[in-house]
This record gives structure tokens, sequence and C-alpha cells, in this order.
């Protein structure tokens, strides 16, 4: 009995190891540039859904001036009380405003700009539409090409989006920048090569019209980039990593980076538990590589809670094995939790080194210690509902 318990604690996490192991070892070499296709750049608008961004927008839009005759921005103000909308038309891009408080958040204001496209004549509306955070910065040539692969390709295409912060930034702050490195890159490379693709990201996707036009947006759903690109698997649906094309934002001070954290992986951990068995069952049964693997990486929680996990279990496998004297439960967890170090430590070394300095990766424990009250916060209460993080320059 104490001998399938051991088999227990320990299989599962070890499952979970090996999976995360094989994604970074997969991703640790940068995928090929996607080269231009067609003859010119597509109708292109750049979405922007903001509320109360005064202070950030017009740093956000410069990135993309001088508009080209081929692109356009639309900034919705999305049930904003302060100048958000004035100071985007003064920065030169269209503005569709949003006054509705019962229905709040990303999904619905995505929604809102894409039903204002609509209302264009036929050909006026954009080929490409390209999701861009407020708060977040790209360029002009990585909107091109988001743009150009999804019209080529018919699909949603991703831009590696990342974190950015100054070297003064707390050792939290650096470490969790890391860490998305990590899940936004590293792993997202290895997933496309296992899988086929990737999830959404929330910003720096594209989409040509025909899908954006069909997909079901208008949600109050914590992670409402996770299930799109759910939606869309279920329909054969791959979304394809650019990682040429890129998207920086500076992370959040430390107390909103805690909330901002929580509700990225409550939404994560939600969706997983209600989501990734039926996908990965459904892609076993439909022989989809992509779906079967895609179910798999949700299945995987976020690193600090894999490896905080992996460590209560190791500690009860290795506790069980001193009365049964039956080792290899333990021994295996133990060397697939050293095997995800590792890969973790080559991603460092491939890339993380001028995200993360040697001396803070030393302080790595501290991180996870400082992410087990948002995982108590989880078990305890149930969140729902969208929740704006506040910006770097913004007071409590």
């Amino acid at each position: 009995m104490l001998d399938a318990l051991a088999w227990l604690v320990a299989g599962l996490p070890a499952a979970l190891l090996l999976w995360f192991t094989l994604e970074v070892g997969a991703g640790l070499k940068p995928l090929a540039s996607q080269p231009p296709t067609g003859n010119r750049p597509p109708r292109t608008t750049v979405l922007i859904p903001a509320h109360n961004e005064q202070a950030g927008i017009a740093g956000t839009l410069d990135t993309l001036q001088p508009l080209p005759d081929w692109l356009q921005v639309l900034v919705v103000a999305d049930n904003c009380t302060d100048s958000t909308a004035a100071v985007a038309r003064r920065a030169g891009a269209e503005v569709a405003e949003r006054h509705d408080t019962s229905r709040r958040g990303k999904g619905y204001a995505l929604a809102h700009g894409r039903d204002h496209l609509a209302r264009r004549p036929v050909a006026e509306r954009p080929e490409a539409v390209v999701v861009l955070d407020a708060d977040c910065r790209t360029d002009q040539a990585s909107v091109l090409v988001l743009a150009q692969q999804a019209v080529s390709r018919q699909a949603p295409v991703q831009a590696r989006n990342l974190l950015t912060s100054d070297d003064n930034a707390s050792a939290v702050t650096q470490i969790s920048n890391f860490a998305m490195l990590v899940k936004n890159l590293v792993r997202a490379r290895g997933l496309q090569r296992i899988g086929g693709g990737i999830p959404l990201f929330g910003t720096g996707m594209a989409f040509a019209w025909p899908t954006f036009a069909g997909a079901r947006l208008a949600t109050d759903h914590l992670v409402e980039d996770m299930q799109l690109a759910l939606d869309l698997a279920r329909e054969g649906v791959k979304v394809t990593l650019v990682e040429q094309a890129r998207v920086l934002s500076a992370a959040a001070p430390d107390k909103a980076a805690r909330t901002q954290r929580g509700r990225w992986e409550r939404g994560f951990l939600h969706t997983a538990r209600s989501q990734a068995m039926p996908m990965l069952l459904s892609g076993v049964a439909g022989f989809s590589r992509h779906r079967t693997a895609l179910g798999i990486h949700l299945l995987v929680p976020p690193l600090a809670l894999l490896l905080l996990l992996a460590l209560v279990c190791l500690a009860a496998a290795t506790s069980i094995s001193l009365f049964t004297g039956q080792w290899v439960p333990a021994a295996l967890l133990f060397l697939t939790l050293a095997g995800a170090l590792v890969a973790v430590a080559l991603a460092w070394m491939r890339q993380g080194r001028s995200t993360l300095p040697a001396g803070i990766l030393a302080r790595a424990p501290l991180y996870i210690l400082w992410k087990i009250p948002l995982y108590l916060d989880f078990l305890r209460r149930n969140h729902g509902g969208w929740t704006r993080t506040r910006r770097l320059d913004e007071s409590d």
C-alpha cells in the first residue's frame, strides 16, 4: 500500500517535470525567421484596448509613428475616467469610446473594436488585426511581419512577449522577468516544435480579418487570450510563434506584480483544471499532435508552483521510502527535478543572462517563497472578473 502511495506521490510531478524539460530542451534553439510574403503590406489595424492609460498611451503610439499608408491604429477607450481618448487622438490614433460598466474586461473591449471595424465598407476593413496592450511597446517591422504571416497563413500568429526592467529592479522583478522569458519564448518555441502551435499571450497577437471577425471575444475570462487559443485549437486552428516580431512591456512594481501574476496564474490554473484533460483526450482521440501537446502543456503549472510541488512531493516520497525501503519513486522524482533545473540553467545561459544576472539567479528560492501566499490565496478564495494592473509610474 505504501509503495503504491509513493508512486502516486512521485509519479505525477515526475511526468510534469519531464514534459517541462522536454519543452525547454526543444526551445533552446531559436526558430527560423519568417520571410516576407506578398507583393505589398496588407491593410493592417493595430487594435489597442485601453482603460485609464493616459499616462502611457502616447508612448505606445509613438513607437508606431509615422504611420505608413498600410497601417492604422484604433484605440478602444474602455470605460475610461481619464483623458485616454483625447491623448490617443492627439497622438494620431482613431479612437472608439466604450461605456458599459456591467461588462468589464479586455475581451469586451476587443469585441467593441472588432464591431467598430466591421461597420466600415468591406474595401476599408483591415486584412489583418494586431492586438497590442496599451502599456506595451513594439515597432513597425514587428507589426508588418505579424500582419504578413497572419494573412498568408489565414491563422493567428504571436510575437514574442517579454517583460523588461532596469538594473535597479528588485530581485523578485528580475526573476519574474526571467520566468516570463522561459514561458513565453523558450517553452513556446519547444511547444511549437513538439505540437505545431502555441497559446496566445494577449498582446502582440495578430489575426487575418476573417479569423478575427468570427472569434469569440466578448468575455470577462481572466485569461481571454488562452481561452481563445483553446477555442481555435478545437476548430483545428494553430497559433504560430513569430519570434522575430517582439513586444516589450515594463514589469509592474512588486506589489502590483503580485496582483498581476496572481491574475495570470489564477486564470491559467482555472483554465487548466477545466480544460486540460478534455483537450488532451480530444487530441489523442483525434490523432491531433497539436491538441495533445497543448493539453499536456496546460497540465504543467507555472514554474514556481511546479518546483514547489515537486519539492513537497519529493519530501513526501522520501519519507515513505524510509518506511518501505523502496527508493525508486523518490529517486525518479529527484532525477526529473534535477533535469528540469538543468534545463532552466541552460535556458538562462542561452537566453537569460541579459535579463537575470547570475547573482540574482542564486536568489531564485526567495521567488518561490514570494509566490506561496499567491497560491494559498488561490486555494482560499474564488476570484473572478477583470482587474487592471497598476502601471510602473502610478501611485497606489
